[in-house]
């Protein structure tokens, strides 16, 4: 089996382990991982890593996520999503659009989220979500995390709720449901996500990602030098140095920037990740040896 990625669109109510777990029947391999979990109601962009590709996932430049979203305010449930149970209701009747676009426009930037507390961030070792089940109070830290675009599409009124159509493009780790709960509590109202679709990972978005049925018809892998190819600085290296690399021998560096540079061998193999620190360029995964 070729080692690759492979750009799954995930369907609703699969774990992103669940994904996992088919791939690795449809490619008869083990070694397969994913970058960035997505929670089982949403659909949209998962990466998958296949054999040799699962080295690359952890160095892959997939910190951009875009995201289309449903916002329902009025509500609010105890996992910040519509698979919760709802925990409290307000009218929202009240809200004006002006209102509502303050409210967006300040979580828009650089902001201080506190995560759902139904997650999978660790808490002195346990995921919050086992505590939460548990019935335990999660106390969990905000952190920063950037919202480059938070643009509502369209508003539909139904009586005490509203649901806000909306496109949020955001760094790694940004929470959508988090930006619902933040949005209802600033308009004091309340409010949950009731649909979620990952439109975007790093540069792979949905024009190259396949659903599950049409990957089992014909499995389409991304190969790695393809992949290392799209998101890093490319280095390409002589007969002399692809040996030096493929053994794990440095390289001088040659001021292709601070992180991860693709080494390829004359004939474009894909040879290793290298890192370049002061004045030598250190492998951080060797693909051949």
């Amino acid at each position: 089996m070729d080692s690759g990625l492979v750009i799954v669109d995930k369907p609703a109510g699969w774990t992103s382990h669940d994904v996992v777990g088919k791939m690795r029947r449809l490619a008869q391999t083990r070694r397969v991982g994913h970058a960035g979990t997505l929670d089982p109601m949403a659909t949209g962009v998962l990466v998958l890593g296949i054999g040799k590709a699962t080295r690359l996932l952890g160095h892959l430049a997939l910190t951009r996520k875009g995201y289309d979203a449903t916002i329902r305010l009025g509500e609010s449930t105890n996992t910040d999503d519509a698979e919760g149970e709802t925990i409290a209701t307000a009218s929202a009747e009240a809200v004006t659009e002006e209102a509502l676009r303050a409210g967006v426009a300040e979580l828009t930037g650089t902001i201080q989220q506190v995560p759902p507390q139904v997650s999978a961030i660790k808490v002195n070792g346990e995921r919050a979500y086992k505590m939460a089940r548990k019935g335990e109070e999660v106390e969990l830290a905000a952190r920063p995390v950037t919202v480059e675009e938070f643009a509502v599409l369209d508003v539909r009124r139904h009586g005490a709720l509203i649901d806000v159509d909306a496109s949020v493009s955001c760094s790694s780790g940004t929470y959508i449901r988090a930006l619902a709960r933040d949005l209802g509590a600033s308009l004091g109202c309340g409010g949950h996500l009731t649909a979620l679709r990952r439109t975007r990972v790093g540069p792979y978005d949905l024009s190259v990602a396949r659903t599950l049925d049409r990957l089992g018809e014909k499995l389409e892998i991304l190969p790695m030098a393809e992949a290392v190819a799209a998101v890093f600085p490319r280095r390409d290296v002589s007969e002399d140095d692809a040996r030096k690399v493929a053994h794990g021998g440095r390289l001088p560096a040659v001021g292709l920037g601070p992180g991860p540079v693709g080494v390829f061998a004359p004939d474009g193999t894909l040879l290793a990740l290298v890192e370049e620190r002061g004045p030598v360029a250190k492998s951080l995964a060797v693909f051949v040896s």
